[in-house]
């Protein structure tokens, strides 16, 4: 191994080509960059003792808008009204396609149409009046479909009728 590195020739090392020419440029470009930088603090721009802790509030007093945005409803009265008279519309028409059923006096309760008199403030005089009428009155009310006799209202009575309230009175 000491043969070989006693027979060596060439050490490697490479400098490149016109190092040694540009060498002298080189070195007076970086003491003159240094220099530049050394009068940095001397640049001829100076800021006023404090102008840096004032600025945030200058600047935001000069962007601040007192305009209030425009605000848009997305439901106005218009498009409210529109969107429920739409939704009516198809109510009514699905209550009228599919609900087809022939209203006849048996389908009809009782109780609705009383409760509905009572609601509505009918006295027995505007009935009597619509009936008694002298334009003809077309009624297909049969309201003695059976006959009543004493075991009928006996039944009825006993079934319908709590007796105690007529006890206490």
């Amino acid at each position: 191994m000491k043969q070989k590195l006693n027979n060596i020739k060439n050490t490697g090392f490479k400098v490149p080509k016109d190092y040694f020419q540009n060498l002298e440029d080189t070195i007076m470009d970086t003491i003159k960059l240094d220099e530049a930088l050394q009068n940095e603090g001397n640049s001829g721009f100076k800021a006023p003792d404090g102008y840096f802790d004032s600025l945030e509030n200058v600047i935001l007093t000069k962007i601040k808008d007192d305009k209030k945005p425009k605000v848009v409803s997305l439901f106005n009265k218009q498009t409210l009204m529109y969107i429920s008279g739409v939704a009516a519309a198809v109510l009514i028409m699905f209550n009228v396609f599919w609900n087809s059923s022939d209203t006849t006096l048996d389908t009809i309760d009782a109780e609705l149409v009383e409760n509905y008199i009572i609601d509505q403030g009918i006295n027995t005089y505007e009935i009597a009046s619509l009936l008694t009428d002298d334009s003809e009155v077309n009624l297909d009310i049969e309201l003695f479909d059976e006959t009543f006799n004493d075991d009928s209202l006996e039944d009825y009575l006993f079934e319908n009728v709590n007796l105690e309230d007529f006890i206490d009175q």
